[in-house]
Formats: C-alpha cells, structure tokens, sequence
C-alpha cells in the first residue's frame, strides 16, 4: 500500500474521496490539503513558472469537483489527480508555443537512438555523501528543467511522482515503449550533466562509441 511521507496512504485519499463524492466538501477540502503540494511541484517540474503553476492547481481542482463521479478506482486516488493535473500543463505548454497541440509522439524511438554519453567519469564523493548536500538538490533542479519537454515530462511522472509506465502512457497519449525510451533518455542526460558538475576530471574516461 502506497504510504506518503506523513504516513497516510492511498486507501486513505480512497476514503476522503467517497465521502467526497457523497457531498462531504470537507472531506474534499481534506484530499485538497493532501493532494495540492504534489500537483504543485508536477507542475512546476513541467513549466517552471510559479503562476501557470498555480493556476494548474487551481483547474485541477475545480475539474475535480466537476468530475469527481468519474472515479472509477483503476487507479490510485493521487495519480488520476496527478494525470488531471499533466493535462492542464501540457495545455499551457501548447498555449506558450502557439501551437494547438504539443506532439509528444513525433516518431516512434527505440533504444538503438539513444546516444552515448560523452562525458564519463567518476564522481568526486559517494553518492550517500551527495545526497547530504542541499545544493545537489538544486542542481539536479536545474538539470530537469533543463531537459527538453518531452523527456522531462516523462521523466517526472516516472521517476519523481512514482507513475507506472502504463500509466505514464497513458497520461502522455504514448506508447508504453516510447515511455521507456524516453525515460532512459532523461536519465542518461541528467546523469551525464551531474558528472560534468560532480565528476572528478583526473579519471575521466573517453566513450568508445564502437562498443
């Protein structure tokens, strides 16, 4: 059973959200208070704007109240919100570029695309030791917004929210091999981007690209 960091769980978000449905609005302001810090922060990790990720917290929520009868329990509570929410930020997305739509399947990839890293080499300290440092934090901030959209999102609701591959793919209108892909993608970016911050330079390795 999925816990959250302060100890509830998803049979707990099930629970508020039935008695939501019946009319209960402070069962409903109950899953709010739970649920819009994790919305935010998708958001936020999507568009890295506070105000248009604000404002998908504000629709998610209002889209909740209207469509809260259409639960039908496939999923945990927080990643059909969560799903809700991916939704109306890829919507800004598409509305910053001018497009009416943002492809998030624009071809088919495979693992034989992706490319190999350029930079290798080992890391200054452990990566126990790193975690300890609060601004490795805002470091690999930094790295994720720099990923492009398509990789980043990807890798936001697999790696940071916890989603399935399936429903990743689901979410993101992609095929659940695409999902792979992409996320492998994603990681080997940031990876490589961390080594280029963190990796000791005396040892670096030059990649054979033959093997």
């Amino acid at each position: 059973m999925a816990q959250s960091p302060d100890g509830t769980t998803s049979e707990d978000d099930l629970a508020l959200l039935r008695r939501a449905q019946t009319g209960d609005f402070a069962a409903f302001e109950g899953l709010v208070n739970r649920l819009q810090g994790r919305v935010y922060g998708v958001a936020y990790r999507i568009l890295g704007q506070s105000q248009d990720s604000e404002d998908v917290v504000q629709q998610t929520f209002l889209s909740l109240i209207e469509h809260i009868d259409s639960f039908r329990g496939e999923s945990a509570v927080a990643t059909w919100v969560l799903r809700i929410a991916t939704n109306f930020a890829l919507k800004i997305l598409r509305s910053r570029r001018g497009l009416p739509t943002v492809s998030f399947d624009e071809q088919d990839e495979s693992f034989a695309t992706v490319p190999h890293p350029e930079y290798i080499a080992q890391w200054r300290e452990t990566p126990d030791d790193l975690v300890e440092r609060a601004e490795l934090r805002g470091l690999l901030d930094r790295a994720i917004a720099e990923l492009d959209d398509k990789y980043r999102v990807v890798f936001v609701l697999r790696d940071i929210e916890g989603m399935s591959t399936e429903e990743t793919a689901e979410a993101l209108g992609l095929s659940q091999s695409n999902v792979k892909v992409r996320l492998l993608r994603a990681r080997l970016q940031l990876r490589e981007r961390l080594t280029r911050e963190l990796g000791d330079a005396s040892t670096r390795v030059r990649p054979d690209h033959d093997h």
